[in-house]
């Protein structure tokens, strides 16, 4: 048999498009790839909690195809671990066929990273950093669609012009690309300049295309998954960094971090996982209280095995318990959230959580905070701004903050001098003359 004649038999025989989709149990909850943080372990505590497809991490083809390591490392799987789809960055057509075919039987389909924005991508040259080479990414796209038993898909992100953005998804799907996931940001948008995903950018795509669509962007709560799939039209929503915060947030429901963290450590030793990728899911587990507990977050970076983090969580599971009211029992609990209407998105923010209890991170510039936010929230972020500049003057100041923003005098330091402003948190300067004194004073009134 002629090599195009395989092809063409290859090609017709597996899924394709939306048969592909509902082979997969047509999912509408989907995690993310995640380098280094959507790993077996992590994949099947979602998958206990709602996930209903779940991507590996972004695995390197070129590293994968040469390093027997680096595949044992890096990819992991088990019988249970099913829809799942592989995601590889790659910028040489034969190099990414290539690692594919190492995992076709493993998986339910290949992805193409064409969306990661870090510099790590920029000097690899994959990723976000090939949106301009329409020519290399079609002969990625079309050489596994016409070599591989398994259907290819693609995540990529958006341009500033909308049409641009749907040209260049018609182009994908032309080439071969059987589901295409969106990220509704720019390239430059990420970090703390990530800002909002464009969700009428992604509607768009869904209405000029003929394929299954994938939302990602702007998901902090279920709420948002559910309003991105009624805005937008998609098929399903992907998530990435609230998944990691919260790893049930397919439920609605805000579980103890204690308990999220005691479960995915239970599946650790099922699953061998590596201690740097276990030490980064607890940091963000349990960051706000590690903010308070310092100590603890010392001990954390120094954990490298599971007794270790065993031990550690056994303390914050009584430090938890020495913390909560007895009469509140807050596993379980749902929040009612105020919606934030933008013209390009529909946006909960404002769930007010108990340390405790699993959450997303919510990232505002200090515009947004003012524009985006409720009054009442308005006023809040401005107190606790304040609060860090007047730490920041304190700490020049060799001063000190009251951290229950109570008047608190110390009782061997009677030569210090009180300084308060209106109802602002009250601090203590060191002795100073009256022209410093009044220096500071002018430096704490908050901005008009």
């Amino acid at each position: 048999m002629l090599l195009s004649e395989r092809n063409d038999e290859l090609y017709r025989k597996k899924p394709k498009c939306w048969d592909f989709f509902r082979s997969l149990g047509s999912p509408k909850y989907v995690v993310a790839p995640m380098v280094d943080q959507s790993e077996l372990a992590w994949r099947m505590l979602s998958r206990k909690y709602g996930a209903q497809l779940c991507y590996t991490p972004m695995l390197h083809a070129g590293l994968f195809a040469t390093q027997e390591e680096y595949r044992k490392k890096k990819f992991t799987t088990c019988s249970e671990d099913r829809p799942l789809i592989v995601q590889f960055c790659a910028n040489d057509p034969q190099t990414l066929l290539k690692s594919a075919r190492l995992v076709e039987d493993k998986v339910d389909a290949v992805d193409i990273n064409l969306g990661c924005p870090k510099s790590i991508a920029r000097k690899g040259r994959y990723g976000s950093f090939l949106m301009e080479d329409w020519n290399l990414i079609a002969s990625l796209v079309s050489l596994l669609s016409q070599q591989l038993r398994i259907p290819v898909t693609c995540k990529i992100r958006i341009f500033p012009d909308v049409e641009k953005t749907v040209c260049y998804a018609k182009m994908l799907e032309d080439s071969g690309c059987q589901l295409l996931t969106i990220h509704g940001r720019l390239r430059e948008q990420q970090g703390q300049n990530a800002g909002f995903a464009d969700w009428n950018q992604i509607k768009a795509v869904r209405k000029a295309l003929s394929i299954p669509i994938f939302a990602n962007g702007n998901i902090l709560y279920l709420e948002d998954v559910h309003r991105c799939l009624q805005w937008t039209g998609v098929q399903g929503v992907m998530v990435a960094e609230s998944n990691l915060y919260n790893p049930a947030i397919f439920t609605g429901i805000h579980f103890p971090i204690t308990k999220m963290a005691e479960e995915y450590l239970e599946l650790c030793e099922n699953y061998s996982t590596h201690p740097s990728m276990i030490r980064s899911h607890l940091f963000k587990l349990w960051r706000k209280p590690l903010k308070i507990h310092s100590f603890m977050c010392e001990e954390l970076g120094r954990a490298n095995c599971l007794e270790n983090f065993r031990c550690l969580l056994n303390s914050f599971n009584l430090i938890y318990k020495e913390e909560q009211s007895e009469s509140l029992d807050l596993a379980g609990l749902h929040f009612s959230s105020e919606v934030i209407y933008l013209e390009n998105a529909v946006l909960s923010r404002t769930k007010v959580i108990s340390m405790w209890l699993c959450q997303p991170l919510v990232r505002l510039s200090a515009n947004e905070s003012y524009t985006c936010l409720p009054e009442s929230q308005q006023i809040f972020r401005r107190k606790v701004l304040e609060l860090r500049r007047q730490k920041k003057l304190a700490k020049r100041l060799k001063a000190k903050v009251c951290e229950n923003y109570e008047l608190y005098v110390p009782q061997t330091n009677a030569g210090l001098e009180v300084v308060s402003i209106a109802t602002l948190n009250p601090f203590y300067l060191s002795p100073c003359n009256k022209e410093e004194r009044a220096t500071c004073a002018a430096a704490l009134l908050p901005a008009e």
